[in-house]
């Protein structure tokens, strides 16, 4: 709930409803789910992820919920607080609510990829990098150094068209599907063994700061469908 960048992001409203209704609706959607669960330090979170359909069975504590918490103390603490209470699974996605485009067959499509190969770790959702680190550098004071070691021969890669680069991925937001194991025996979320899931068009839009949500909304404005549908009224917003 303390997002700095666009503040209370997770519940700012997108076409009348909070952002992560439509992560809970395409997790629903999606019919692979066991339990649809929301990890939040906040009570009203708490509330809008429950009246969309989805269980807080308790909340994070704030210590894990900072501006630089990594992922692996949150999840670790949620299936250790689930396996407390007799609940067990094999395994797991995290869905993140900044992903309102992600729909419930891209949910589909990566779980059928995941199952596909029993030696996997993980799988991560990447598509090709917009800025490409090969045009990155380093600063020192008032020099800079290629981010990236540059190729033997040629023109280094800061000089080369996109076109001509080595295709590099980024990974985003919209979705991981990990094993429980890989969480408790290797203290990881993705392990050593990680699967590749490429989105598509809109799919692993994020929403960062605010000219991502200016995006957003007229990507919407112009293609409603965009969005998962939701068959619910919107949670009330006098709360």
């Amino acid at each position: 709930s303390g997002s700095r960048r666009i503040k209370q992001k997770n519940v700012r409203r997108l076409n009348c409803h909070p952002v992560i209704a439509y992560t809970i609706s395409a997790a629903f959607n999606s019919g692979i789910f066991a339990n649809i669960l929301v990890s939040t330090d906040s009570r009203r979170y708490a509330d809008i992820a429950e009246y969309y359909g989805a269980e807080v069975p308790f909340l994070r504590p704030t210590e894990m919920a900072t501006a630089t918490s990594p992922d692996i103390e949150w999840i670790r603490f949620t299936l250790r607080k689930l396996c407390e209470s007799g609940q067990h699974y094999d395994c797991f996605a995290i869905l993140r609510p900044t992903s309102p485009l992600r729909k419930a067959s891209t949910i589909t499509r990566a779980w059928a990829q995941f199952l596909s190969d029993e030696k996997l770790d993980s799988l991560r959702a990447v598509e090709l990098c917009k800025q490409h680190p090969g045009k990155m550098w380093i600063l020192n004071d008032d020099r800079m150094v290629p981010l990236l070691d540059q190729p033997a021969e040629g023109p280094p890669f800061h000089s080369q068209q996109y076109a001509a680069l080595p295709p590099i991925y980024v990974q985003n937001a919209s979705l991981e599907i990990s094993w429980c194991r890989t969480v408790l025996e290797q203290h990881s979320i993705s392990g050593d063994v990680i699967m590749p899931f490429l989105t598509t068009e809109y799919e692993g839009e994020d929403l960062n700061d605010e000219r991502d949500w200016v995006h957003l909304e007229s990507l919407i404005t112009a293609n409603p469908s965009l969005l998962p549908r939701i068959d619910k009224r919107p949670f009330p917003s006098d709360v």
